[in-house]
């Protein structure tokens, strides 16, 4: 009776699970990632309703790496899952998403309220008793926790978590027992969006940091600004441009922050990484009196096995919650502020120029033959080539992501990879996810390079992308197996070894038919160029499958390096 005393007190009463998702439509998500089960079943009927499309994925693995590479591009995702056995599946890719700062909001269908009171002895459960276990084992890897037991409480829950889920760029976790789905809260909070903003610096403190900032940067003979990942996760990279384009300082991304910076302006020049940085990025950098540092996140992979020669002394840190001038920090100031300050009061500053990077290829990967096996050295140059502006590149981790590294991009392009959690096989879930992001926002072309171990991990996500009717170009480099731990250790132990597919003739497979998709092998220089070269080919009009296959034993230079510097790094 209390419960009907209550609900006729709502103005406007709405279910919980309408509630949740139509919450989720106002910040911008319109597909949801997951995968059915008997305790998030109801909840999916509402989803319809609040203008979500059920994507469905093949595992909830892989739907964890799609709702990762759907925020992204997005700006932030959600999947749901079942309790227990669902949700551990996931908690892989949740945790990659935690490590790189990406936004997803993780729904778990729950037993019902009543059910975990009552200790009941029920499936997908451990048996004793205990409701609470994977919710403890999901709290390290979230940065908020709502657990929508009483629906006096789930309206202000639902609005914190994704608020947070927002603000703080990581994933959170939501738990929704079965009878919450249908129980009453207050429509009328819908008509007040969630409020995203970020609380403002205290202007006092935020003005002394500022000053601080332009006192040492009008004072320094060769400044540069370094730009990595947390400046697109943190949403700063409008602020970020504006310093760029006003200092006309040369500009240098980290691995991470590879598609932060327009790298089509004249004073970007090129990637940093310490030992494995492009041609005369590492001794403009490391000779500069003030790096401007931007989201840095300098992890053993994102340094070419930490071998940065940076001091702390020449160094401003930006980041989401504090700001490092040197040795003094100053907790609590945002980034975005600062910025958005210094841009405004900057005045002429000293500049050396620096390094020019381009696709050019080298004189001795110049001439292109069906003779010519690809390697690593002709192929990242050509790539650049032949990318086009807007375009969005998933590169995993291993030959591909430090391959990249070596491509200069068009304007606009975005790159997506896991540098610093690298989980092997998660850019095919993550292709899909932002494949599917790019369609709604208007069909970017969606770019995949993808090594042939890494996508035997994965590789069922391909039907889910055919189901869509996604339109990626996925490249599956097929070298024979795990080509970055060879480099690590055991270049020829057989637990290197993977079994060698028909790749090609897994689209078929799942549904591929000659109206939505197109498969192709290549195995010379030649045939690649044929195949880049193709104007059918570039526009992506369908799904298009590459084998593409390159030697054994070639790795990018700087993947040779870093896996050896890891080596050592291991065997202290």
């Amino acid at each position: 009776m209390a419960s009907d005393i209550r609900t006729s007190e709502l103005k406007s009463p709405v279910d919980v699970a309408e509630y949740l998702f139509r919450r989720l439509h106002e910040v911008g998500i319109r597909g949801v990632h997951g995968i059915p089960g008997d305790y998030n079943l109801v909840a999916l009927d509402y989803l319809p309703k609040a203008g979500l499309n059920w994507v469905g994925n093949v595992n909830e693995l892989n739907a964890g790496y799609a709702a990762d590479g759907y925020a992204r591009v997005k700006g932030i995702s959600a999947v749901i899952t079942t309790f227990g056995v669902g949700e551990l599946s996931l908690l892989n890719a949740i945790a990659g998403g935690y490590s790189e700062f990406v936004p997803i909001v993780h729904i778990v269908g729950t037993p019902s309220t009543l059910s975990q009171k009552d200790g009941m002895l029920l499936h997908h459960t451990l048996g004793n008793g205990n409701f609470e276990v994977f919710a403890d084992m999901s709290k390290n890897i979230s940065c908020a926790m709502a657990k929508l037991n009483d629906p006096q409480e789930a309206a202000t829950l639902i609005d914190n978590a994704i608020r947070e889920c927002w603000v703080q760029s990581r994933p959170v976790y939501i738990t929704l027992p079965t009878d919450m789905v249908q129980k009453k809260v207050e429509g009328e909070r819908l008509k007040t969006p969630i409020d995203l903003n970020h609380p403002p610096n205290q202007p006092e403190k935020e003005d002394y940091v500022v000053d601080v900032v332009l006192k040492y940067l009008h004072a320094a003979k060769n400044p540069v600004i370094l730009v990595d990942a947390c400046a697109q996760r943190h949403k700063v990279l409008d602020e970020v441009h504006g310093l760029i384009e006003k200092s006309n300082l040369p500009t240098f991304v980290a691995p991470m922050g590879k598609g932060a910076v327009n790298e089509t302006l004249p004073n970007y020049g090129g990637v940093y990484a310490g030992d494995g940085s492009n041609e005369g990025v590492r001794e403009r950098v490391e000779s500069s009196d003030l790096i401007l540092s931007i989201g840095s996140i300098k992890s053993d992979f994102n340094t070419a096995g930490f071998t940065y020669r940076i001091s702390q002394l020449s160094t401003i840190d930006f980041h989401s919650n504090y700001i490092r001038v040197k040795y003094s920090e100053y907790p609590g100031v945002r980034m975005q502020g600062v910025l958005r300050k210094v841009v405004k009061k900057i005045g002429k500053l000293n500049i050396q120029p620096g390094p020019k990077p381009s696709n050019e290829i080298a004189h001795k990967d110049k001439e292109v033959s069906n003779e010519h096996a690809i390697t690593h050295d002709w192929l990242w140059p050509r790539i650049g080539q032949w990318l086009q502006p807007n375009d969005i590149v998933i590169t995993e981790t291993g030959t591909a992501n430090f391959g990249i590294w070596e491509t200069k991009f068009p304007e606009n392009v975005l790159a997506l990879s896991q540098v610093l959690w690298g989980s092997i096989g998660y850019s095919v879930g993550a292709c899909q996810g932002a494949a599917l992001a790019a369609k709604e926002m208007g069909n970017r072309r969606t770019i995949l390079f993808v090594g042939d171990g890494s996508f035997e991990l994965t590789a069922q996500e391909v039907s889910t992308m055919i189901r869509q009717k996604l339109k990626p170009i996925i490249f599956v480099i097929c070298n024979e197996g795990y080509t970055i731990e060879r480099y690590i250790h055991g270049m020829d132990a057989s637990y290197n070894d993977i079994s060698q597919w028909k790749f090609k003739d897994l689209v078929p497979t799942f549904g591929g038919t000659a109206e939505n998709s197109q498969t192709y092998q290549v195995k010379t220089q030649q045939e690649a160029e044929d195949l880049l070269n193709d104007e059918t080919f570039a526009k992506a009009e369908k799904l298009q499958f590459v084998e593409l296959y390159m030697p054994k034993e070639d790795a990018p230079r700087v993947l040779k390096m870093t896996a050896e510097a890891s080596a050592k790094n291991n065997a202290k």
